[in-house]
């Protein structure tokens, strides 16, 4: 569903329109709970590279990328850039929200993980 969506996205709008990159960040998610890590990175590559034109570097939904991508390496054993992504990710989003945010709380939790594992 989420090819079908992105292919009509892409057709309607343009593929680096924002609510196209909605869909291939969702599309990342599909395919790391699949285990197709390949085709993940590259969809969250494609919606970070996207999110950080549009909105830039700071923004939460660029943010929100970067932590997937920290998920997504921590879930291959790359550590170091999983480690990377989730640092990047809490600092804009302690920024963004503050550091007793929800979604700030999550970043920090997943870099706990990998912490203590």
């Amino acid at each position: 569903m989420y090819r079908r969506a992105l292919e009509g996205k892409e057709k309607a709008w343009d593929p680096e329109h924002t609510s196209t990159l909605d869909t291939v960040n969702n599309l990342g998610i599909l395919y790391a709970n699949q285990g197709k890590m390949a085709e993940a990175e590259a969809m969250y590559r494609r919606a970070l590279e996207g999110y950080e034109k549009a909105w830039g570097p700071e923004h939460t939904s660029t943010l929100e990328t970067v932590n997937n991508l920290g998920i997504l390496y921590a879930n291959q054993g790359k550590m170091a850039e999983a480690e990377a992504m989730y640092r990047r990710a809490l600092e804009g989003k302690e920024k963004a929200w503050g550091p007793e945010h929800t979604s700030t709380l999550e970043t920090v939790n997943n870099l706990g993980n990998l912490y203590a594992d």
